[in-house]
This record gives C-alpha cells, structure tokens and sequence, in this order.
C-alpha cells in the first residue's frame, strides 16, 4: 500500500520541547511529509522558534493544556488524514506510515499506537504501566470496547472523523475523551503496536496519581452520555443496595420486636428511587441509540 503523504498532516502538540522537536521535524522531512503542524502551549524555551527553523508551520495555542491545543488544531487542519504525536521523542516516525496504511486502505477511522507491550526498558515505570492497564480495562467496563491503550499520544486520524467528536476536555483527559467519542460515533478503530522510548531530557507534565485520578473520573463521568444505562445504573445500584442494607435492618429488628418506622419508610424510598434511576439510564440509553443512528443518516445523506 503506497502512501499519499501529501495527504497527510503530521500534527504534534508541545510545551517546552526544545531538546527533541527539530529532530522529530527533521525526520517527518526526510521521510516525505511536508505538512508538519506544532500547536505551541506557550513554551517558555526555544520550541517555538526550533521547530519554525525546522520547517514546521507553528501555532501558538489560546488556552492552556494538550485537550486545548487538539481541540483548536482540528479545525484549521485541510488534509483528509492527520497524524498525531508528542513531541517529546518518545514516538518514533519510524512507526508513521503502519499508523498511515489502515486509515488509506479504508479499514480504520482512527488508529492508535499501542506502547503497553513494545515499550522499551525505563520508558515505562512498573506503576504507570499498571496504572495505564488498570485505566484500559475500566474503560472496557464503563464503555464496553477494549482499545489497548486509550492514553495513547501516537494516533492517526481520518479528518471527517475528528471532526465528528464533540471535543471539551482540555487537559490530559483528551485521550480518553477521544476513545469514548470513537466509540460513541461507532468509529472503526485500528490498534497498532508502536515504539515507545524513554524520554530524552525533557521532564514529564504528567503526574501519575492527581492526572490518573482526572483520567479515571473522566471515564465515569464521560459515560453518562456514551453509556447512560451504566452510568444511572450504578447510581441505580448503589442507592439501592443502601436501602436493601437499611431493610434487612429494619427487618432483623422488627423480629426483636423493636420497630423502625421511619427508617422503613426511607428504606423503600431508597428502593424505589434506586430502581427509577436505572430505568431512566435505561430510557436514556434508547434515546442515545436513536440519536446516534439519525446522526449517522445525516451524514450518509451529506456525503451522498
């Protein structure tokens, strides 16, 4: 499968990564790509003007934060296929055109680099790489597809494709938020193993427990309007079992001849308002598949 690469933008988001962005540029250039796009976060080191002398086009970003800086590239993006990265040198090129060949050959919507089983000794912490596996199989659970790796910074887009995710997060959550709109618009996803290398100099921005705290909230709080029956579900759920502990209660009193009247009364209601949350998950859930589905025959019948 040959490869247009000028149909390609190669997109990287960065925030002081002098030491790593013009080799990065420089390699994307060998290789054949000449629309390079950095989104600048308001570097305070020489970023900014490397990766112009490298011959990217640069944006300086409005707001602050990874999500931000996606959120504003996408629109301003005029190639049908977009190729995302860090740019801190811990993706390699190399890995570009296996992220490329299923989004031309038109199996895929997006494609995401899986680093969780090629990753190379230090790149990884033992606790990040548990962290980013335990984060992977909640969202199997909370959104019902496993992905591989949701975190990923290496994916490949189609632009009609992004361009159909309703994007908010700004922060690090983008990743997640972004595989919880691929699954919401049905995207056909493409997992891809890629290389991931230990980080040449630059610090991390990422702090393990506080941002993996944000990631796992984001994946709750995402599923409320990607998987309403579990989300109100375990709302459902939880409630009632509070009421069905506080009625085995009141229960095994009663046979103690000590009555509870008020506490029975909650106990019902705690039921009864548990069971009518899941069932407007449940409702919810039904009008979101319908929606979906009209929002897919809007865009057949643009394309048509």
């Amino acid at each position: 499968m040959v490869i247009n690469k000028d149909e390609v933008c190669i997109f990287i988001p960065t925030l002081n990564e002098a030491p790593t962005i013009e080799s990065l540029i420089l390699s994307f250039k060998e290789m054949g790509y000449g629309d390079i796009l950095v989104m600048d976060g308001k570097s305070t080191d020489r970023t900014v003007e490397i990766a112009q002398a490298a011959g990217a086009k640069v944006k300086i970003q409005t707001g602050k934060g990874k999500g931000q800086a996606i959120i504003e590239a996408i629109n301003g993006i005029d190639k049908p296929y977009i190729l995302m990265l860090d740019g801190d040198g811990t993706y390699v090129p190399a890995d570009a055109e296996k992220m490329l060949i299923p989004l031309f050959e038109n199996d895929a919507d997006q494609v995401i680099g899986n680093r969780l089983d090629t990753f190379e000794p230090g790149a990884l912490s033992k606790l990040n790489h548990f962290g980013n596996q335990i984060i992977n199989y909640l969202f199997k659970v909370t959104h019902g597809e496993y992905l591989g790796d949701i975190l990923s910074g290496y994916r490949a887009f189609k632009t009609e494709s992004i361009r159909q995710m309703d994007l908010k997060e700004k922060g690090f959550e983008i990743e997640t938020e972004i595989s919880v709109q691929s699954v919401t618009n049905r995207h056909k996803t493409v997992i891809v193993p890629v290389a991931y290398k230990p980080r040449p100099g630059t610090p991390t921005k990422l702090h393990p427990i506080r941002d993996g705290a944000k990631i796992i909230f984001a994946i709750w709080r995402l599923a409320k309007v990607s998987n309403p029956t579990f989300y109100f579900g375990c709302i459902g759920l939880g409630i009632a079992v509070i009421g069905l502990l506080s009625g085995i209660f009141v229960l095994y009193e009663w046979f103690r001849s000590v009555v509870h009247t008020e506490l029975a009364i909650l106990t019902v209601l705690l039921i009864t308002l548990g069971f009518q949350i899941f069932m407007f998950g449940v409702l919810a859930d039904m009008f979101l598949a319908s929606n979906r589905e009209l929002k897919r025959e809007i865009q057949r019948l643009k394309r048509n």
